[in-house]
């Protein structure tokens, strides 16, 4: 899977799931304050990249991500790491 694949999917559900104006979206962007997510957000952010994508997040893997480019590369990682 393509890194812009990944961000396709990844943004896609965030503006779905998670009611994200898609505009405010960029690689530069802060996570936490762009998404506004709470802790059962987080938990549902998980399970949805556990079902697209066949990985699983755990709350150690969060640490150090906190603008949606290196949110995109732990999920890239992630999945190199799993095949």
């Amino acid at each position: 899977m393509s890194k812009e694949e990944i961000i396709e999917i990844v943004n896609g559900f965030l503006v779905d799931e998670f009611e994200v104006d898609g505009d405010t979206i960029s690689p530069e962007a802060n996570l936490k304050d762009t998404l506004g997510l709470d802790s059962l957000d987080y938990v549902d952010l998980v399970v949805i990249i556990e079902s697209n994508f066949g990985v699983k997040l755990g709350e150690a893997d969060f640490i150090g991500i906190d603008t949606f480019q290196k949110f995109y590369d732990l999920i890239e990682n992630k999945i190199k790491t799993k095949g």
